[in-house]
């Protein structure tokens, strides 16, 4: 039988998480070594001399010539993604541009944003000042505009604008050489806003994707930040989540993801074991509701615990049909923790300051007779 050790591995390139986030992290890729039966290896920067096959869990996602020093080749080799160029695992990814005398990175493609152009949220990428300012002025006409520079996590960095001088101010905050390689977002901004979470990942030859939504909190400087997860899980890809899933709203969700999905896959390049897509629902300027993915995540994520939580779940009892599963990240001192919760870090970040984070199963539910 061959010898496999899962190694959570910190690409050259990507930021270093916080204290907090390499605990949870490291809890993930543990789990994905007791699953596969295989030996966790810990977090290493230069994967040399291990016996037998490696499976890697990147803190990014991993660039192609990174993946090919790794030898990364299918999407069964990582829990994550592999790019050909670095723009590809942004949200720059999403839009068109605004012409076709526009700025653009090398490997720009102009057929994937064609092909999602009916299930995103109405906006542009942009690789100069210049396209920028005219992808403000469409938008504006309309209503207030979220600019998204590509290198933000989560909604950190966002700046949502009445007027062309406070775009300018947010686009001046963006360093020259990230506009030109990764570029920025300008979006419509929508109101009364609620965002879905659809995604699948694939372990040890097995599927399963979920829905589900997330959840905002204060962290410990009072900024809004990533609250948690509450996610579905079921066995199988998108199509199988569809049909198991009775809301209308979220049924649309599902097909808006699972469409831009179809064009992820076969986006040239692109391998992806974790596949998430944020989806929004929210009201334009107009008043007119409307639904589009804001972008995709193909490496570990604040989900992660939960979707490996009820793949495991899944997995040990065939019986079930769903399983219901939430992450929580919490700051402040003296958080309450369930019980049956399964703790990933608690104590004080040296950067986040006092913070919790654990996953717990809230409900398994059996396949109907």
């Amino acid at each position: 039988m061959e010898s496999v050790t899962v190694l959570l591995y910190a690409p050259p390139d990507a930021p270093v998480p916080l204290r907090h986030e390499v605990a949870t992290y490291t809890a993930v890729a543990q789990k994905i070594a007791a699953l596969m039966g295989a030996r966790f290896g810990g977090v290493t920067h230069r994967p040399n001399g291990y016996h037998g096959r490696c499976y890697f869990v990147p803190y990014d996602t991993l660039l192609a010539p990174v993946a090919t020093r790794l030898g990364v080749r299918t999407a069964e080799d990582l829990f994550g993604a592999v790019v050909p160029y670095p723009f590809v695992r942004t949200k720059t990814i999403t839009h068109r541009l605004v012409g076709p005398g526009a700025a653009r990175p090398v490997g720009w493609s102009d057929t994937f944003p064609s092909r999602v152009a009916s299930v995103v949220v109405p906006g542009h990428s942009a690789f100069s000042h210049a396209d920028a300012r005219v992808a403000a002025e469409r938008l504006l006409a309309t209503g207030r505009v979220r600019v998204k520079p590509a290198l933000a996590a989560g909604s950190r960095g966002h700046t949502i604008a009445s007027t062309t001088g406070e775009i300018e101010a947010a686009l001046e905050q963006i360093a020259a050489e990230d506009l030109a390689s990764c570029g920025v977002v300008l979006e419509a901004e929508l109101a009364e806003s609620q965002t879905f979470s659809i995604g699948q990942i694939r372990l040890a030859g097995s599927r399963v994707s979920y829905h589900g939504t997330q959840r905002e909190t204060k962290d410990n400087h009072g900024g809004a930040v990533y609250g948690g997860s509450d996610l579905v899980v079921v066995r199988g890809g998108l199509d199988d989540l569809a049909r198991v899933t009775r809301e209308p709203v979220l049924q649309r969700a599902i097909s808006h993801a699972a469409l831009y999905d179809r064009a992820a896959v076969s986006y040239p390049g692109l391998i992806a074991s974790r596949r998430n897509y944020d989806v929004l629902l929210g009201t334009d300027g107009d008043g007119r509701r409307r639904m589009g993915v804001l972008e995709a995540s193909w490496r570990i994520g604040g989900a992660s615990p939960a979707e490996i939580a009820a793949f495991a779940a899944l997995k040990v009892d065939p019986s079930l049909r769903t399983v219901r599963v939430s992450t929580v990240e919490a700051y402040g001192e003296r958080r309450e923790v369930p019980l049956d919760a399964v703790v990933h870090f608690a104590g004080v970040d040296d950067v986040a300051g006092p913070v919790v984070r654990y996953t717990r199963i809230e409900e398994r539910r059996a396949e109907a007779a």
